[in-house]
């Protein structure tokens, strides 16, 4: 049995999208998955299962649809690579604590990745890895150029982006 990891993107954020975090704890419990947990109220599930990243990210995608009628992106990997993306962050301690992750459902294509290489705003920085684009600004998140949506057009992929914080409590939780 495996540990995951499921970040779930868009669902408590400026009121939309409403579903409380008793009633995501209930969700996965009704899924069936095994020592379900959930990380404050924005879409960061811990559980074990014996299925695949790609079966459960279809098990929870279809119960989420039939349930409130949203197609979301959700980002599933097992505890093992969560924690290899957070040792992978290529910034120094420092920026470190005040960095962004944004997970990808997918590895973009090298084109793609070619492309977003050469984009370049003052006060921000990023690296893309195979699964994820770390980022760090200056600036306050709102302000940023480079945010989830923009990672998302330009990738083509679909992402859901985390603060270090949030990342290290759910690698905890994996425990």
């Amino acid at each position: 049995m495996k540990t995951y990891i499921a970040l779930v993107r868009g669902i408590n954020v400026g009121g939309h999208k409403k579903f409380p975090k008793a009633a995501q704890l209930r969700f996965l419990i009704d899924l069936k998955l095994k020592n379900p947990q959930v990380y404050i109220h924005t879409g960061n599930w811990v559980f074990s299962s014996e299925s695949s990243e790609v079966d459960i990210n279809t098990l929870v995608s279809e119960k989420i649809k039939a349930t409130y009628n949203w197609e979301l992106p959700i980002i599933i990997l097992d505890a093992s690579a969560f924690k290899i993306i957070i040792s992978n962050c290529p910034f120094s301690e420092e920026k470190k604590l005040e960095s962004y992750f944004t997970l990808l459902s997918e590895a973009p294509s090298a084109t793609d990745i070619s492309l977003f290489n050469k984009i370049s705003y003052p006060e921000e920085e990023f690296y893309i890895g195979k699964r994820c684009v770390y980022f760090y600004s200056t600036k306050s998140a709102a302000r940023v150029k480079i945010n989830n949506n923009f990672i998302e057009r330009k990738l083509n992929v679909s992402a859901t982006s985390r603060n270090y914080k949030t990342m290290v409590a759910l690698l905890k939780m994996t425990n």
